[in-house]
């Protein structure tokens, strides 16, 4: 019986341990891939792709029909710093073309700065012909005021004349008669029938050519600018030479003067270079521009001096190897008087003069010098400066002139 119990005994033993393997057995078979699954267990989330907003993803199982599922994008490269960058260059503003005054516009207001510059002259001159009785102390009075008026011995002596017969013949002082008497008197001085004209329009297939020429200290680079200005204003192409080489700012001045009303000034690129070679170079650009007129600005120059004056005689010769010159203009100061008119005279043997600026006829400018350098030289006064503006340059007109004068 002993033996028989102890083979039941491991009989229960194995089958335990049988049936503890089975159960191990299912138990490892579920847990690698079988079809049982806890119920109750999340499913593990889905990672974020990069850029994908979670507010937009469609509920797990879901499937969307109507659209394809969005392609996740890269991410945004992130640019380095790298050294800063200079801003772009700006393009300069352009430049504002000034339209000048016409000159006929002009002579209104010029008109009441010379009747005020020379207010004196026909006020004395009234004052004294005006008297009950013209005496011989009376007569040389009047002298003396056209004398110191600049008008010269020689043409105040043919107005004092000229005014004598007439009062000695009408036996009448009064005045609005004395004032007629000496207007015709004056205007006959001035030779209104001078032609007064500037050549500058094109002659043939070149440009007029102009030569403007001075002393020292009259005004003739800003005369140079602001008759430009006036050609401008009557519809000219004008073109400027800036041959005064020995100022430093000359050049400066005159291409500032010039790009003010869009015309272009010839210069050189050094300080003292030969004045007749930038003329000829300035001469030859408006021949191939087809311009109207050129204005050769010169150095002012004592008249007193020589090789100064034969200098500027080689200006004019080389100019005229390539073109001849139509206009030389000299700029006076009206101020000088007297002493303007050997100035003048030296400048007319030099380089013809064909016509007259005078500048400052204002304050205390006498108006007598008109007459005076016209009968010096024989040509015409054509233009008359009257002020520090732009446009106080205008064409010399006789007969307002006189006006002015005796108003």
């Amino acid at each position: 019986m002993g033996g028989v119990e102890n083979v039941w005994i491991y009989v229960i033993i194995g089958v335990v341990i049988l049936a503890g393997a089975i159960a191990y057995g299912v138990n490892l078979t579920r847990g690698r891939g079988g079809d049982t699954r806890t119920l109750d267990r999340e499913a593990p989330a889905e990672p974020q792709l990069p850029g994908e907003d979670l507010d937009r993803r469609p509920p797990t199982g879901a499937t969307d029909t109507l659209a394809p599922p969005e392609t996740p994008t890269a991410p945004a490269e992130v640019e380095t710093a790298g050294p800063p960058t200079a801003p772009a260059p700006t393009a300069p503003p352009e430049p504002v073309i000034e339209r000048p005054e016409s000159a006929r516009g002009r002579l209104a207001r010029l008109r009441a700065r010379l009747a005020r510059s020379n207010s004196a002259l026909g006020k004395g001159l009234l004052a004294l012909l005006s008297r009950g009785k013209l005496d011989e102390e009376a007569w040389e009075e009047v002298e003396d005021t056209l004398i110191a008026s600049d008008l010269g011995v020689e043409a105040t002596t043919e107005l004092v004349e000229s005014l004598r017969l007439r009062v000695k013949v009408d036996g009448t002082t009064d005045e609005a008669t004395v004032r007629e008497w000496l207007r015709e008197d004056l205007l006959g001085l001035v030779q209104p029938e001078m032609d007064r004209r500037i050549a500058s329009s094109r002659q043939g297939d070149r440009p007029a050519v102009v030569l403007v020429v001075g002393v020292n200290g009259t005004g003739k680079t800003t005369t140079v600018g602001k008759l430009a200005r006036v050609l401008v204003a009557e519809d000219r192409e004008v073109l400027l030479g800036a041959a005064d080489t020995f100022r430093a700012a000359a050049a400066d001045q005159l291409e500032t003067w010039g790009a003010r009303v869009g015309v272009v000034t010839v210069r050189s690129d050094k300080d003292g270079a030969d004045p007749a070679a930038v003329a000829f170079d300035a001469v030859k650009a408006g021949i191939e521009e087809e311009v109207d007129v050129v204005i050769i600005d010169t150095a002012g120059r004592l008249h007193n001096k020589v090789d100064l004056m034969n200098e500027l005689g080689k200006v004019k010769r080389v100019i005229e190897k390539q073109s001849p010159i139509d206009e030389v203009l000299l700029v006076l100061d009206a101020t000088t008087g007297q002493n303007g008119l050997q100035q003048a005279k030296v400048f007319a043997e030099a380089v013809n003069v064909t016509g007259i600026v005078l500048t400052k006829l204002d304050g205390t400018a006498k108006g007598g010098i008109v007459v005076a350098v016209q009968r010096q030289l024989g040509v015409p006064v054509k233009l008359v400066g009257l002020g520090e503006g732009p446009d106080d340059l205008a064409p010399f007109d006789p007969e307002a002139f006189v006006d002015a004068i005796i108003s």
